[in-house]
């Protein structure tokens, strides 16, 4: 039987769709042969190898090592630009929040290359303040969001980012052991700032929240007054992550 329904059953009206969603429902639980795929989906055995070749075409159907259909790497991409977005949605109560629970401006970094972005951002609402507009581009050679975003990559990535960096191996072992980092006049002189890290569903870091202001008010030990306060926006960022995964 050739079945044209969707993923639950019903048909949205577009048959073709409603097949690949049923092939791609399939995989979900594991790898299939073709003959496994047939049987799952219903599907006429040259429909669901047509479909499942298309889908492969498209990255969202991949192989394994022995040439079994499995869920494609596409699937991952898209999954997490809906992360992004969820996070970016999650972040500006949040970091009103952080904002006003220290009185400094908060900021949220993801990195792209070898560059940090300022995706969101919360100022302190007058006197003196670090502002950070969203969609800086900032290096990530200083700055505690730099550290953060830094400290849990892959070693080969980590060693070659370090060079020409304001900070150390070690500095970055103590930001992995603490769970939070800090900068005095790393970035920009007479600037102090404490970051934390974001996590995605898989555990990686995915961004860095942070607040910022001048070392008279931060101190020169700026963890002391704010890591708490900025580890536990990201507590609340990851958890947002997690629970829409």
């Amino acid at each position: 039987m050739d079945n044209s329904g969707g993923a639950g059953g019903a048909s949205s009206g577009v048959g073709v769709l409603d097949k690949a969603a049923l092939v791609l429902s399939a995989l979900e639980s594991g790898p299939a042969t073709l003959a496994g795929l047939v049987t799952a989906t219903g599907l006429a055995r040259p429909t669901a190898h047509r479909l499942a070749v298309a889908l492969e075409h498209h990255r969202m159907v991949a192989r394994d090592m022995q040439g079994r259909f499995i869920l494609g790497p596409r699937l991952s991409e898209l999954a997490a630009a809906a992360g992004e977005d969820r996070l970016l949605a999650s972040a500006g109560p949040v970091l009103t929040h952080l904002r006003d629970v220290t009185g400094e401006s908060a900021q949220l970094y993801r990195r792209q290359g070898d560059m940090r972005i300022c995706v969101a951002a919360a100022e302190r609402l007058s006197g003196l303040r670090d502002t950070v507009p969203v969609g800086s581009t900032l290096p990530m050679k200083a700055g505690s969001a730099a550290q953060v975003l830094m400290a849990w990559e892959e070693p080969e990535r980590l060693h070659r980012g370090l060079q020409g960096a304001r900070f150390t191996a070690t500095a970055l072992s103590g930001v992995r052991r603490r769970g939070w980092a800090q900068s005095i006049g790393e970035r920009e002189p007479g600037v102090a700032s404490v970051s934390a890290p974001v996590r995605g569903p898989s555990n990686r870091v995915v961004a860095a929240v942070s607040v910022s202001g001048p070392i008279e008010r931060l101190t020169r030990h700026p963890g002391r007054m704010h890591a708490q306060a900025v580890l536990d926006a990201a507590v609340r960022l990851t958890e947002t992550l997690r629970r829409s995964a």
